[in-house]
């Protein structure tokens, strides 16, 4: 007989979240928790009699008892419940979700700074956002923008970046505008794409609820009631970056500017953060959830520099 650690669940609801599509969920908690989850009936059996992991397994189901999100079985609230039990943020972190209407999945946050990040972009007119590549600075922020342009609280996304990638300019790439432009907002629309169906982004972009401009077509412009994704923004320069910021009514360590170039994102951001209208957020490694192996290479890479 298999011994460990016996919970009964006896609300029907909360099993099936823990349990989730096809066990889906368990494996996330058996993954956490170094050992297997087995089910009987109405039973959780977690294969340890660890102290430490009984106590986290119990901890997970208060934690989904408490948030009572039984309408939400995903994955993700799942995966969000975990990140924050270290520091007693899961309950505050479930509810800092990002619902899209007509949007394919609920967004949650994957760490505190994550849940930080979301209440920004809700408060703030301007927010800064700097970190390592995937710790969730772009897919979040697109998230965010096609829930307020979806739910009409605002009228279009603008998408738009600096065009500094292999020394290439747009004029001298083959096609029109936006098969130039293309391969450099390709990232801003992987991110749409898993948002919402394609239905929806079609209709959004044949009404105009989607605009895709190289940074060097803003110049000039003044939008009003729009969202406006700068990506890649610490590769701007300070004239490009003070422009961008006066058409309104992440990462320093990725910087490709020349040597000597100084970023406009790092230079807005020391000019600007006392700014009470601005928020500036700084993702660190631990932040990285795009896949634990990134991590690991960010790690490494920095462990071997020269």
């Amino acid at each position: 007989m298999e011994t460990g650690y016996t919970i009964v669940v006896g609300n029907q609801d909360l099993l099936s979240v823990l349990c989730g599509a096809n066990d889906e969920n368990l494996r996330i908690i058996e993954d956490y928790l170094g050992v297997p989850v087995i089910t009987k009936g109405n039973e959780l059996t977690v294969a340890s009699s660890n102290a430490d992991i009984c106590r986290k397994f119990q901890d997970i189901v208060d934690t989904v008892m408490s948030t009572q999100l039984y309408a939400d079985s995903s994955p993700e609230m799942i995966s969000t419940l975990i990140a924050g039990l270290n520091d007693k943020t899961a309950p505050a972190m479930a509810d800092s979700f990002i619902q899209i209407p007509h949007g394919l999945k609920r967004i949650y946050p994957r760490t505190v700074r994550q849940a930080e990040y979301i209440r920004l972009v809700q408060e703030y007119e301007i927010v800064f956002c700097l970190g390592p590549a995937g710790t969730g600075k772009t897919f979040l922020a697109v998230a965010e923008a096609l829930k307020m342009v979806l739910s009409r609280q605002m009228r279009k996304i603008v998408l738009t970046r600096p065009v500094v990638e292999a020394g290439e300019s747009l004029g001298f790439l083959p096609g029109n505008l936006e098969q130039k432009i293309d391969p450099y907002l390709r990232p801003l629309y992987d991110a749409i794409e898993s948002l919402v169906p394609p239905d929806i982004i079609h209709k959004m972009e044949e009404s105009g609820m989607i605009e895709i401009a190289p940074l060097a077509y803003m110049r000039g412009r003044s939008i009003d009631n729009a969202i406006i994704i700068l990506d890649e923004a610490q590769n701007t320069t300070e004239n490009q970056m003070k422009m961008f910021l006066t058409r309104l009514g992440n990462d320093p360590s990725q910087i490709d500017l020349p040597k000597h170039t100084i970023s406009g994102l790092s230079d807005a951001v020391a000019i600007l953060h006392d700014i009470q209208e601005i928020a500036v957020l700084r993702f660190e490694k631990k932040d990285v959830i795009r896949n634990h192996l990134v991590k690991k290479i960010v790690q490494a890479y920095e462990q071997n520099a020269h």
